[in-house]
């Protein structure tokens, strides 16, 4: 991962992009990885409820391309 890569993934996770929801908390999170390995999602939690995920895509390079939120 690129140094740009990874200060792109730090900048939104200290974003608004990961505020949980109002009246809930984020007590767990959960990541998961590609080969390489490249981080493909991050899982966050109120106990056992999924509050959001963050998507990442890369580009065939290796490099850093987006996140989205759903």
């Amino acid at each position: 991962m690129s140094r740009w890569a990874g200060e792109s993934i730090h900048d939104a996770i200290l974003s608004t992009l990961t505020s949980a929801p109002i009246g809930k908390k984020i007590t767990k999170i959960v990541s998961t990885w590609l080969p390489g390995p490249v981080l493909e999602t991050i899982k966050f939690y109120d106990d056992s409820e999924l509050l959001f995920t963050l998507t990442f895509s890369w580009n065939p390079d290796g490099t850093f391309q987006s996140v989205a939120r759903t």
